[in-house]
This record gives C-alpha cells, structure tokens and sequence, in this order.
C-alpha cells in the first residue's frame, strides 16, 4: 500500500472538511430557521447560533391545531404508506430477481432491459395512467368505490411500491447473484426444491443486501408528495412529505421557521431507523466490497 505525504494528507483532510461543511451547513440552517425566534420570515443573513432561542417552532409543527391532522397522525400515514410499500416491493421483487439472478429463460435480457427502464421513469410520468387505472378498478369492483381505495392510504402504498420495485429488483438481484451457487447445487443434491433453497439458502445469506433494498424503497416512499396530491382524496390521508411540500408551494406566505421544524421532526423516524439498522447496513456494505 502506497504511503501518502503530508501534503496529500493536508490535501484529502481538507477536501474531506469542505464536503462535511457542504453537507452539515443546509441542516443547521434548518436548525437556526426552527430555534431562533427572531426568525419570522425568510432570512437574508447567515447567524452561528439562534439570537433568541426557542422550541415553540416545534410545538407548532407538532400540534399544527390550522389543518388536518397533528404530527403524529401525519407520522402514522407516513410509515403505513412507506412500510407497506417497502414490504410489497420485497415480497413481490424478491421471487423476481431470483429468478432474473439463478435461472435461465427466453426473454431473460429483454426483462431486464424493461425492469431497467421501470426504474429510471419518473414517477409522475405515469401519474394520469395510474389515476386511470385505480379508476377502472373503482368501476370494476364497486366495493372498492364504497371503500374509497383511489384516495387511500393503501392505493398510495401500492403505487409506491410499483416505483420502487424495479430498483429493489436490481439491488437484490446483484445480492441473489453474490450467492456461491455451490450452495444451493448442494441442496439440490441432497434433494431441496429450488423454492426451499431460495428460502432457506439464498434469503439468509442476501439479507443484508434485501434490508438495503428495503430501506431505498421505504425513503422513496417516505419522502415522495407529487402523487400522493394526486391520489391522497382527503387531510386524513396526507403524509408528512405533502404536508412539508405544501408549506413551500402553497399559496400563502410560507412559516419557514415551523417548515424547518416539521423537516428535522420528519428526519428523526429515519435517524432511529439507521442507528437501529447500522450493523445489518454495515455487514451489506462489506460484503459489497467483498464482491
């Protein structure tokens, strides 16, 4: 391994202290906006520290006593709508890229090439086809009109999860083929079907990589609001993602200081969600390296 200078080291140090600065300066902007009390509307100056400090900002965008529902019924919507989607995009994508990662079929290449495509669409570029779509499925199955399923938190969590299934197919795919096939050949001889080796070899030893997959669908989810404006029909259904999108492109003057409060309480389920997940992450990210 090649040792590096003092210069390089000065180099790299400094490099690495202008992206950190990059990176952390927008959030502590964010915390300034939700602290300082003197903060009212859009700021023009740049402060180290808030002049007044305050945690009314939080308050409010707990509570949020103008509109709809409060932080927390907001939260539910959000981790319904993210969990579901995450966990259809696995249950579905997961038999899919096995298949696309151990088996050999006509039109193999051409599947790819389409689930590729899928996930590089946007996704309010399909907005009006699915509008339709979950609208014929109204006039086809009048209980699901009865119910209001177009405008509801499920509908919201399965179009999700058809954005978000292409992407996790790849990345599974990748972790299925990672997979030392001597292993399941082994199972094959000592007589497992290939479903018991998928569910018993190849899930195991992918899993690290699978939560990978799981935890992009989620932030998709999480953090997309262009559709949910289209499908969500009613305030009980918002997520916190439409409420904060709301807050900036409405037509009122927007309270920049609760905007930032609503973002950093909206970033904290996220934090929790890493801390607990760190190890498995850690483990998918060395095995990456490994390959």
């Amino acid at each position: 391994m090649r040792r590096i200078g003092l210069r390089g080291q000065l180099a790299t140090q400094l490099l690495l202290v202008l992206v950190a600065v990059f990176v952390l300066a927008p959030v502590w902007i964010l915390v300034l906006l939700a602290t300082d009390a003197k903060i009212t509307g859009l700021p023009d100056t740049f402060r180290l520290l808030p002049a007044e400090p305050t945690l009314d900002k939080f308050v409010e965008a707990w509570v949020r006593p103008d509109r709809g529902l409060d932080f927390v019924g907001l939260l539910r919507n959000s981790l319904f709508v993210s969990g579901v989607s995450a966990g259809f995009a696995l249950v579905f994508g997961s038999s899919m890229a096995y298949a696309f990662a151990r088996l050999r079929f006509p039109g193999r290449r051409a599947g790819l090439f389409v689930v590729l495509l899928g996930a590089f669409l946007p996704p309010i570029a399909l907005a009006t086809p699915l509008f339709v779509l979950f609208l014929a499925l109204e006039n086809a199955f009048p209980a699901l009109r009865a119910a209001g399923f177009r405008g509801s938190t499920v509908a919201l969590a399965i179009l999700y999860a058809s954005f978000a299934m292409p992407l996790c197919v790849w990345l599974m795919r990748a972790a299925f083929r990672s997979v030392p096939a001597d292993l399941e050949e082994a199972a094959f001889v000592d007589g497992a079907s290939r479903l018991v080796a998928f569910r018993r070899i190849a899930l195991p030893l992918a899993a690290p990589s699978i939560l990978v997959a799981a935890l992009v669908a989620f932030l998709l989810a999480y953090s997309e609001f262009a559709l949910a404006w289209l499908f969500a029909s009613t305030n009980q259904n918002e997520t916190l993602a439409m409420v904060l999108a709301d807050a900036q492109v409405g037509f009122y003057t927007p309270n920049w200081g609760q905007t930032a409060a609503h973002a950093l309480l909206m970033t904290l389920p996220l934090v929790a969600i890493f801390l607990v997940l760190q190890r498995w992450l850690l483990r998918a990210s060395l095995a990456t390296a490994v390959d």
